[in-house]
């Protein structure tokens, strides 16, 4: 059974600075699960930086979903999974649906949602069948106000959702507040 490590905090708290510390220190092969799709300028800059941060002998797979079949791939038992981050992956998921978001029903709100569970489903299973460590990043969205508009309302309390499950299931849950991280499971 492997060993799962959910690290969360705001935008730029430090969380993926500190999950890449974590995989480092494990010293062994690291897999870097990127969930971002790099869509425009803003978001290609920000991939290079974390390519740039990442040691060159860390191997990348780019996916959002079906993350399960890219860790069945991975045969080592001396390994670290860094998944970064849920939020992205959710972010992705929702955008892929056909919905107008400002009318959407509740059944299409849950029909996308159950979605991400099916998601976090497959990965929660590889981590129990796989003796191996997993680093999820995500974001802490639901401190601030509620957001103005109802994709962004359904973007946080999907995402909120999400997060209590990892929790649950995580050994470990950091939160990062201005690059310092604190244990709080």
């Amino acid at each position: 059974m492997g060993r799962l490590v959910v690290v969360t905090g705001g935008a730029r708290s430090g969380k993926s600075t500190f999950a890449e510390m974590l995989a480092k220190d494990c010293k062994c092969d690291v897999v870097y699960i990127a969930t971002s799709i790099p869509f425009d300028d803003e978001m290609k800059a920000r991939i290079k930086k974390h390519i740039e941060q990442r040691p060159k002998n860390w191997k990348t797979v780019e996916a959002y979903k079906d993350i399960d079949k890219h860790l069945a791939k991975e045969k080592s038992d001396s390994v670290v999974f860094l998944l970064d981050c849920i939020t992205i992956m959710i972010t992705n998921i929702m955008l892929e649906a056909s919905i107008d978001w400002d009318g959407a029903s509740d059944n299409e709100i849950d029909y996308v949602e159950d979605s991400v569970k099916v998601q976090i489903e497959k990965v929660l299973k590889a981590v129990k069948e796989k003796d191996a460590i997993f680093i999820l990043v995500t974001n802490e969205i639901g401190m601030g106000i509620v957001p103005e508009n109802k994709l962004s309302r359904i973007f946080r309390d999907i995402a909120g959702r999400i997060n209590q499950i990892l929790a649950s299931a995580a050994d470990e849950v950091y939160l990062c507040v201005s690059g310092i991280p604190v244990k709080i499971k």
